[in-house]
């Protein structure tokens, strides 16, 4: 892992230590996603970049689904563990690369990646991954920023993101189509957002002199100069063209 990845993963691991669910993202709007899907008892679920595991052990306690995550983070992935056993549910926790996973193919009813497409370099490489292990009636659950007004030109150092149109565009060119979406409100973003800088500011009173100081402090300026007024989030629900 490269030295920049290996810093973001450690920002990550600490700012959201306190997080069950690693995105704007409410337990509702969870359950939300699973009522929209609706997937049958015993269908099987893979979520890549699973994090600490929220959605796939929700789901597999509300309607009986057999979950598979992949995630590069121990730490994360100690987390989900723990989640499963407290929930009393069965879900299968993968310590792997969700870029390089090999999944059995056409074996999913439900494939997810909520805010990690890094993990194919973009939207439309992340959706192009996730297919091969999509059966061919199956649902694809893709979380991604975009940008709810065009942005100043300095906002745009956030990220590469779209519109809502462009996130629509991006599915299409990759032979989806987006039937339904679920997306994050302003409390949603602060919560993930705020709970955060004193995840950060906790850690950084035992170690004064970490790295990740600064790293914090931009990106809390960034957020609220830039990224709650002009970036939205939301899980877009797509299935074949």
């Amino acid at each position: 892992m490269a030295d920049a990845r290996r810093v973001t993963l450690r920002f990550h691991e600490i700012a959201e230590s306190g997080h069950r669910i690693l995105n704007p993202l409410s337990e509702a709007k969870l359950l939300l996603l699973g009522d929209v899907c609706a997937p049958a008892p015993g269908a099987r679920h893979l979520d890549l970049a699973c994090g600490k595991g929220e959605l796939l052990c929700l789901w597999a306690r509300r309607y009986a689904t057999r979950g598979v995550g992949v995630d590069v983070s121990e730490v994360f992935l100690a987390a989900a563990r723990a989640r499963a056993e407290e929930l009393g549910v069965e879900v299968e926790f993968v310590h792997g690369n969700a870029t390089t996973y090999r999944a059995e193919p056409a074996a999913y009813a439900v494939v997810s990646c909520l805010g990690a497409t890094w993990i194919g370099g973009g939207l439309v490489g992340t959706l192009r991954l996730m297919a091969p292990a999509l059966a061919p009636d199956g649902l694809l659950l893709v979380g991604e920023p975009y940008w709810i007004d065009p942005p100043p030109p300095e906002a745009r150092r956030s990220g590469e993101f779209a519109s809502l149109v462009g996130v629509l565009d991006g599915v299409e060119s990759a032979g989806f189509e987006l039937v339904e979406m679920v997306l994050s409100d302003q409390d949603d973003w602060d919560r993930y957002a705020a709970s955060q800088w004193k995840a950060v500011s906790d850690h950084l009173r035992d170690h004064p002199d970490d790295e990740l100081r600064e790293w914090s402090a931009a990106w809390r300026r960034t957020y609220l100069a830039y990224e709650r007024r002009y970036l939205g989030w939301g899980v877009f629900v797509l299935r074949r063209a």
